[in-house]
């Protein structure tokens, strides 16, 4: 098993991609709200020249993303990855986000 981790910066796209996975057979995973370190380091500095010209580079629009946590078998990664690539298009282009899976060793309370 793997734990799926997708930090999603185009939030308007969740909605879109929360039905993808579920099209294609992936379901269960916990959303959370986060926001990346630049951002909070603009936030908490904002009064510095060079903080708060990041602030001003920055969206205002959108202060946070969405953090996406999945633990899924082998066979599903690779489908929910593809997923993300479909509704988020590519996912390298700056200001999109990240994935990347983490080996599950155990897991208790997972229902089929």
């Amino acid at each position: 098993m793997q734990m799926l981790i997708i930090v999603l910066n185009k939030i308007n796209k969740l909605d879109d991609l929360l039905m993808e996975f579920t099209n294609n057979g992936i379901r269960g995973g916990t959303i959370i709200d986060s926001m990346g370190m630049v951002r909070a380091l603009a936030d908490e500095h904002s009064d510095m020249p060079l903080f708060g010209s990041l602030k001003m580079i920055l969206n205002e629009n959108r202060p946070f993303n969405k953090t996406i946590f999945m633990v899924l078998k082998d066979e599903k990664v690779s489908i929910a990855m593809e997923c993300v690539r479909n509704v988020v298009g590519n996912i390298n282009e700056e200001g999109t986000g990240i994935m990347f899976t983490v080996p599950v060793n155990q897991v208790e309370g997972l229902t089929k």
